[in-house]
């Protein structure tokens, strides 16, 4: 990976860790005096966050983290939390640069103002590598925006997606191509469930065990099939109420991670993460990290799809060693089947 170890080390403790003014220059950084004689503070001489001994945003792929969810029904929590940890991630490994927008006439070439006249500066589909999408049911956008988002994917921009965003834009047919599946409901509501990990070589799935629990709230996936996408991980339905009301069968095989081309765009879905304190898990801030980098081509992954796994592997040893970590809600670190 482009960061190597320091990269890992940085994400991993993201969970745990504040942002704070460095209390010494980095090493070869000169100290600004301002005209009154007193220093600026490390960063930006105008006060701002700044990149510090980051790179500069010229030298960084760009990230468009959109979140519309204007017309969201039963509106999610996490999206605000969500968007916070992916942008937090890329500015504090360097790896790229994001903006967070709630607005969609961003999604084009050239966007418009409320006015009609051009915008001037900020992100489009002209200027960023990949979009993180938070989006929820309907999201506004005209003819002419879903055509240059499609194109935008097409030509290799990557896309990556979260949770309620297999619920977006239903009565497009083309962006559940693009996708890959639909939300099918969840029939199992908020639950614990085992998880298995169908492809533990794409990127950050060398994170989790390869079958672990996970407190979520699970989706089915309708018009779905595995010679479309390649699966990352898909729930046990051993480990499921099967008789609940509004399971359908024909979703197996209950992937709830997967990875697909686009023409030359790179795709990337997971419904994990429902509730917000699942984004402060390490294991996952992982999984969300390395996708965004696959998206933006600075990770390498076989997605060709293939059929899922007939067995589930056996639960690993009980380990001496405690419980993981915990989350700010129920989102807690995996823990291996079978463990404690």
């Amino acid at each position: 990976m482009r960061f190597g170890a320091i990269c890992a080390a940085a994400v991993l403790s993201l969970s745990t860790s504040v942002l704070v003014v460095a209390q010494q220059p980095a090493r070869g950084a000169t100290t600004r005096v301002a005209p009154e004689g007193y220093p600026y503070l490390q960063g930006d001489p105008m006060g701002g966050r700044g990149f510090g001994a980051a790179s500069s945003p010229r030298n960084m792929k760009t990230l468009l983290i959109w979140a519309d969810t204007r017309n969201g029904i039963a509106q999610h929590d996490m999206v605000s939390h969500a968007a916070a940890v992916i942008e937090e991630m890329g500015y504090e490994t360097g790896a790229y640069y994001s903006y967070i927008r709630t607005d969609s006439n961003i999604i084009s070439y050239q966007p418009n103002m409320t006015t009609g006249q051009r915008a001037s500066g900020g992100p489009s589909l002209a200027n960023v590598s990949a979009i993180f999408f938070l989006g929820h049911r309907e999201v506004p956008i005209d003819a002419g925006q879903k055509a240059e988002l499609l194109q935008f994917v097409k030509n290799g921009g990557g896309f990556v997606a979260a949770h309620m965003a297999t619920t977006a834009f239903t009565s497009w047919q083309e962006f559940g191509a693009l996708l890959g599946g639909r939300f099918d409901g969840h029939p199992w509501g908020d639950t614990t469930a085992p998880v298995v990990v169908e492809d533990p070589s794409f990127p950050g799935m060398q994170f989790f065990p390869r079958v672990f629990t996970l407190h979520d709230e699970f989706y089915q996936i309708m018009d779905f099939s595995p010679k479309d996408s390649r699966v990352i991980m898909r729930m046990d339905p051993q480990g499921l109420d099967m008789s609940a009301r509004g399971v359908h069968p024909d979703d197996a095989p209950y992937a709830i991670a997967w990875a697909k081309m686009y023409g030359k765009g790179r795709v990337f879905y997971s419904s994990i993460g429902h509730d917000a304190g699942t984004w402060d898990n390490p294991a996952i801030r992982r999984m969300w990290f390395n996708a965004v980098e696959w998206a933006l081509g600075e990770e390498d992954a076989d997605v060709t799809p293939r059929p899922v796994s007939a067995t589930i592997p056996p639960p690993p040893e009980p380990s001496r060693r405690g419980p993981g970590g915990r989350g700010r809600g129920r989102g807690g670190a995996p823990a291996a089947t079978g463990g404690r």
